[in-house]
């Protein structure tokens, strides 16, 4: 019987099941927690582990089966862009309706994603996996669905390796892959993600720039036509440079003197946004992720809050 070792047999694994349990949640908190305890149940019935598999795939069988406990009651994550259609500039506050934080999908950071991944048509590929839209689109699978698809579209598991992890046949596991990928190509109509470029590194550039000086001009500049601006947890979304810049003008002006540092999530060009103190430091206020397609910025997703921050492992403050 094989003897396993958590620190030197399960931990490597940590960091891929993280990312293969967030594509399932769309959360990352959810992720953490499933990852966390599929660890424990591993360690718990390490005796039970007789080599017939590799540990990782073990592993990946807990983490399935703890996913699949978390989910019984299914509920659907999404960005607002998902749900309604696109709304007007609020006059204030008031305007904005917010929904529970558990109704909305969550950034992940780039170095859970990306950690050992040098290849760059894997490096594509993993960004693909994490578009806002596919894992929006992924949320409206059952279960055992979404599973099979990350395990054979993102994880290039095969059909077999599937099917015994899961129990099924092969068949069963074929027919699923096909109703999974029908129902995701039917809800995944965003553009594909443009590759790591120098244009996308320039853009974020201009766009920190830009908006540590709060320069509407300049960041209306920046956007695409049909730009689109979600900022869960409130419903509100908003489409198109000319509405998006009264919000700037309006609303936004809150963000006038903020101090902006770059961040990664989701494989995307990522901002972090601190608002003064008024006491010489700069508060988490909201991260904004970067959706670039043809050289302009065609989304611009914010995710509000410090727990957002801690999430993302970005400083909980910066001084003046």
């Amino acid at each position: 019987m094989t003897v396993i070792n958590v620190a030197d047999d399960l931990e490597p694994f940590r960091t891929e099941l993280i990312g293969y349990c967030y594509r399932y949640f769309g959360s990352i908190a959810e992720a953490e927690d499933a990852v966390q305890e599929a660890m424990t149940r591993a360690w718990m019935n390490a005796d039970t582990f007789e080599g017939r598999s590799s540990v990782r795939t073990w592993l990946y069988r807990i983490a399935t089966n703890v996913c699949l406990d978390m989910r019984d009651a299914a509920q659907r994550r999404a960005l607002p862009c998902d749900l309604t259609g696109p709304g007007e500039v609020p006059a204030g506050p008031a305007g904005l309706t917010a929904a529970p934080a558990e109704a909305w999908l969550t950034p992940i950071a780039d170095r859970l994603l990306f950690a050992g991944i040098d290849d760059p048509a894997e490096r594509a590929a993993t960004r693909e996996s994490v578009r806002f839209a596919f894992l929006s689109a992924l949320q409206l699978l059952p279960p055992r669905q979404r599973v099979v698809l990350i395990l054979r579209d993102v994880l290039s598991w095969t059909a077999r390796e599937t099917a015994e992890l899961l129990e099924l046949s092969v068949d069963s596991v074929n027919s699923a892959l096909a109703r999974a990928r029908r129902t995701v190509a039917s809800h995944d109509t965003a553009a594909s993600r443009s590759p790591d470029s120098e244009e996308e590194r320039t853009l974020l550039t201009r766009y920190t720039d830009a908006f540590e000086r709060y320069d509407v001009d300049a960041l209306v500049d920046l956007l695409a036509a049909d730009a689109t601006f979600t900022m869960p947890p409130y419903e509100l979304w908003l489409q198109g440079h000319e509405v998006i810049r009264r919000w700037w003008d309006g609303p936004g002006r809150v963000c006038v003197g903020s101090r902006v540092v770059t961040a990664a999530v989701n494989g995307m060009p990522t901002v972090a946004v601190y608002h003064p103190t008024g006491t010489g430091d700069f508060a988490p206020f909201a991260v904004h992720a970067l959706q670039v397609h043809d050289g302009r910025i065609a989304g611009i997703t914010h995710f509000l809050g410090a727990e957002v921050f801690a999430q993302l492992g970005l400083p909980e403050k910066i001084s003046g």
